[in-house]
């Protein structure tokens, strides 16, 4: 198979996106692969959100940055048609939701994901369950949150049915 390199652009998502979004997310949200998202919650986070797109400018894959505190952020939504798996589009997304992390100040990422081997040739490394990723203070200031993510981050244990087999990632940008 062809490198997407030539043949795809990433760009920042428009609301006209979203639709395309959930149409390729829906097998994922099937097989449990991905948390399925009310379309208010997505039309919400368009603005994080990048997508690759082919020649005709159809969306073919899609991935959000989400600021979780001054100097981290989540990986999130990141998913491809599964036409277009295996040709580097995933590859093209995560760089470009890398560099919008770095724009946004963020010098650490944080994912939950079943694609570890993806995310391990990306520079990610599995989080054990006793590693500390913040300070005491600004965990104490993310359990405030109502956000599902940050919940994730922090693994606690009323969103351990969401994250079974789920591999807690991290990785610091340079």
């Amino acid at each position: 198979m062809t490198s997407a390199a030539s043949q795809v652009r990433v760009r920042r998502a428009r609301t006209s996106d979203v639709s395309a979004m959930v149409e390729l997310m829906a097998p994922l949200v099937e097989r449990r692969i991905l948390l399925g998202k009310d379309l208010v919650e997505l039309y919400g986070a368009v603005p994080e959100f990048m997508v690759a797109v082919d020649s005709n400018d159809r969306v073919i894959g899609y991935g959000a940055v989400h600021v979780m505190w001054e100097n981290l952020g989540e990986v999130r939504t990141l998913g491809v048609s599964e036409e277009w798996l295996g040709r580097g589009v995933g590859h093209l997304l995560l760089d470009s939701i890398e560099q919008q992390a770095r724009e946004l100040g963020l010098t650490q990422l944080f994912c939950l994901t079943f694609e570890v081997d993806f995310f391990e040739r990306h520079g990610f490394s599995a989080v054990s369950e006793d590693t500390q990723l913040v300070a005491a203070e600004v965990y104490a200031e993310l359990l405030r949150s109502t956000d599902e993510g940050v919940a994730e981050f922090l693994d606690l244990a009323r969103v351990k049915p969401n994250t079974l087999g789920n591999t807690r990632m991290v990785k610091r940008l340079s």
